[in-house]
């Protein structure tokens, strides 16, 4: 699993290491326990809210010969016209 940082906080069970937000939870080379993970990522800590999330990594599919995402044109939108008023059938006079 992978965390990112959504509020910049010490960590107090890092010798007070500043996590910056949106770097990724643990630095590397430290091992946090699933107990301090469950606690940073909720309101139950003493800060009272979530300091990191938990972002799940999907992979993205890819078949030999379909283009890089940079290749492929994004569809253009087509241009809607804006809705004509409807006349009234009286006649005036």
């Amino acid at each position: 699993m992978k965390y990112f940082v959504i509020r910049f906080f010490t960590d107090l069970q890092d010798n007070k290491h500043p996590y910056h937000e949106g770097e990724t939870f643990p630095r590397e080379g430290v091992e946090v326990t699933p107990e301090r993970l469950k606690e940073l990522s909720s309101k139950k800590n003493k800060r009272g809210v979530a300091l990191i999330k938990e972002v799940k990594e999907e992979p993205i599919p890819f078949a030999e010969g379909e283009p890089f995402a940079a290749e492929v044109e994004e569809p253009k939108e087509e241009k809607k016209k804006a809705p004509t008023k409807a006349r009234s059938s009286k006649k005036k006079g």
